[in-house]
């Protein structure tokens, strides 16, 4: 991945954004949505972040292609929970296994630092070893198992529930 650029997201990147994770709602049980995202609709989740606070999204680019992203949101909408952030991550499918995944998520965290964050945590529908690795190799901790709580393809996925300390906590 010679040619990588990692930066913060911008407007002008929402369709790719749009188009990668929209195929992981078409042909995996990565994500539970069901139904692929208009750009107006996934505008709605791309305006949640920004270039600075706890909800960030960093774009991968390589040859001024969008191939990835990875970012923090809003774990739940209670006011307790805000200094604990969801981090999430997908990857163009054609550059999957490229190490791409790690270069974004380390530069995420690395732009988090200095941030109000007590914990990241990440959902990850199993079977999944590559998020699996991926996330315990940046220090995330299996908590918990929700068994066949999400619906699609006709059957019942678990969804593993890791978390890490970051921040002052960690």
């Amino acid at each position: 991945m010679a040619d990588l650029q990692i930066r913060p997201a911008q407007d002008a990147d929402l369709p790719a954004l749009t188009e990668i994770y929209n195929h992981y709602i078409i042909n995996t049980a990565i994500t539970f949505d069901l139904k692929p995202f208009t750009l107006k609709e996934r505008a709605v989740w791309f305006d949640e972040h920004a270039d600075t606070g706890r909800h960030r999204l960093l774009v991968g680019e390589e040859a001024g292609r969008v191939i990835g992203y990875a970012s923090t949101g809003q774990f739940r909408n209670k006011q307790a929970y805000e200094t604990t952030a969801e981090a999430s991550i997908y990857c163009a499918a054609d550059v999957v296994g490229r190490g791409l995944g790690s270069a974004l998520y380390g530069a995420l965290f690395d732009a988090l630092k200095g941030e109000d964050l007590n914990r990241l945590v990440a959902g990850i529908t199993l079977p999944n070893d590559a998020s699996v690795a991926l996330h315990e190799r940046f220090g995330f901790v299996q908590v918990g198992i929700f068994t066949k709580v999400g619906r699609k393809f006709g059957r019942y996925w678990d969804v593993g529930w890791y978390e890490r300390p970051f921040g002052a906590s960690s």
